[in-house]
């Protein structure tokens, strides 16, 4: 029998599509769940700004705190986890997540990169992908997440590549 998670809150989170110069962003293989990968997101403490969190958790994740603040999505994004992840993932607290999605572009050196921006590592591995291709690499139950990130920011990439050809 299936335990009712319905009562339990959504978890605050942000997520960051990070561009780099060429107008690919980066993605990294969850090190939990080798094959699968995701931009970097992660929860916004109590009392903290998006902005604040967004930063916090590109330093984290990607080890990168050079990057500027681009633009935010209009709408925030909600999912449920999957039956199989019900309980196990943030202590049972929560029955998914509320995500306010950001871009930023990278403006630094890869060399900056590390995966360990000083705690306990959640990506194997990294690379630059093109924005509509992510959702062929991600678990399935995020890929309508995905889809909608996708429809917001694929504007900015295109942006990003024309300034490129130009240059």
């Amino acid at each position: 029998m299936t335990k009712d998670h319905s009562h339990l809150p959504f978890r605050p989170c942000v997520g960051i599509v990070l561009f780099n110069r060429d107008g690919k962003v980066f993605v990294g293989e969850r090190l939990d769940n080798p094959g699968a990968w995701q931009l970097p997101q992660g929860g916004i403490d109590e009392g903290e700004s998006v902005d604040d969190a967004a930063f916090r958790e590109l330093h984290e994740e990607t080890g990168a705190t050079s990057a500027t603040m681009l633009s935010y999505m209009k709408e925030k994004i909600s999912y449920t986890l999957p039956d199989h992840l019900m309980g196990r993932l943030w202590n049972g607290e929560y029955k998914g997540q509320t995500q306010t999605w950001v871009s930023m572009i990278f403006t630094g050196d890869e060399s900056e990169i590390t995966l360990y921006g000083g705690h306990y590592p959640e990506f194997s591995a990294w690379k630059w992908v093109e924005l509509d291709d992510i959702c062929n690499m991600i678990v399935p139950f995020k890929r309508p997440t995905y889809e909608k990130i996708i429809a917001e920011f694929l504007h900015i990439a295109l942006e990003i590549k024309a300034k490129t050809a130009e240059a």
